[in-house]
C-alpha cells in the first residue's frame, strides 16, 4: 500500500501478522512535517488491526537510515506556533509507537541523526548493520534534542545521552550504540540484517497477541505522562529554532 507524498513516501507491506513500514525522503530520509504526520497516521491505523502483532520500521535506500528533521522546513519556520507544530511531529510518532499494542522492530541500515536516533530508540527491539553510526547534532545548530531526550535516555541512559548531546559534532559507532543498549544486535551485511529481522518477526508474530500487548504495556511503564512531556519539549525546540544562531547554523550546514 504505497502512500506517495510531495516530500517523500510511506509504504506499507503486510504478510501474515507482520506489517513493514518503509519511509523515504530524497534528502537522506529526513522528515518534513507531512511525512511525520503520515507516519503517525500509519502507525495509528495499524494499531486498530487485530490481525497484526509485529511491525518492522525501516527506511529505503542504501544511504542514511534517517537524517532527522528537514533542514528546508526548519529554515522556513517563522513563528513559535509553527515551530512547536513541526517538532510535535516527532513527538506524535514516538507516542504512537509507545501506545501501540504491537511490537516494533527497527531495521537500521545506515547512519541516524537527531530524530532518526529517536525513531530507533522508540522501537522495542533494534537491529543495525555496522554502518549504522549515530549522532545528536542538535546543539550544533542552536537547538537541542529535547523531544527525543526521554526516549533516547530511556534506552541508553542519561550519561550516554549527555555524552552524545555535548559531542554534537561526533559520530558514535554502531558498536557504541549496541554497548549502550540502543541496538540489540549488529549485523555485518544487509543480507544478514534482513535474515535476522525476518526470523525474529516471524517468531514474535506467533506469540499470543494478548500476551504481547500486555508485555508492551510493561515495556513502557513509567511513560504515561509523555503526551504532555513531549509537547512541552516540542515547544522549547519550536522557540529556539527561530533564533539567529539556529538560522545561521542551518544555512551553514546546508552549504556543506
Amino acid at each position: 500500500m504505497p502512500m506517495d507524498l510531495p516530500n517523500g513516501s510511506i509504504d506499507i507491506a503486510i504478510q501474515n501478522q507482520i506489517a513493514r513500514i518503509s519511509f523515504y525522503h530524497p534528502a537522506s530520509n529526513s522528515f518534513p512535517s507531512s511525512l511525520l504526520e503520515s507516519l503517525t497516521r500509519t502507525i495509528n491505523d495499524l494499531d486498530h488491526r487485530q490481525d497484526i502483532t509485529t511491525v518492522i520500521l525501516q527506511s529505503k535506500g542504501n544511504g542514511a537510515f534517517c537524517a532527522g528533521a528537514s533542514f528546508d522546513e526548519l529554515l522556513a519556520i517563522d513563528n513559535t506556533e509553527a515551530g512547536t507544530r513541526f517538532f510535535s511531529g516527532f513527538a506524535n510518532v514516538i507516542n504512537a509507537i509507545r501506545k501501540s499494542k504491537q511490537i516494533f522492530i527497527g531495521r537500521i541500515h545506515g547512519k541516524a541523526v537527531g530524530g532518526g536516533v529517536g525513531l530507533a530508540a522508540a522501537c522495542d527491539y533494534c537491529f543495525a548493520d555496522i554502518k549504522s553510526a549515530i549522532k545528536l547534532s542538535e546543539l550544533a545548530i542552536g537547538i537541542g534534542p529535547f523531544v527525543i531526550e526521554p526516549i533516547v535516555s530511556r534506552k541508553i541512559g542519561k550519561n550516554a545521552f549527555t555524552e552524545m548531546s555535548l559531542e554534537a559534532h561526533e559520530w558514535k559507532s554502531a558498536a557504541w550504540a549496541q554497548q549502550k543498549g540502543l541496538y540489540a544486535k549488529i549485523c555485518d551485511t544487509e543480507i544478514e540484517l534482513d535474515l535476522q529481522i525476518n526470523q525474529l518477526a516471524e517468531r514474535i508474530s506467533q506469540y499470543n497477541p494478548e500476551a504481547l500487548s500486555e508485555m508492551k504495556n510493561i515495556f513502557w511503564e513509567g511513560t504515561e505522562n509523555w503526551d504532555n512531556l513531549l509537547a512541552e519539549r516540542a515547544a522549547i525546540s519550536g522557540k529556539l529554532v527561530l533564533s539567529d544562531f539556529t538560522k545561521s547554523a542551518l544555512n551553514q550546514f546546508k552549504k556543506k
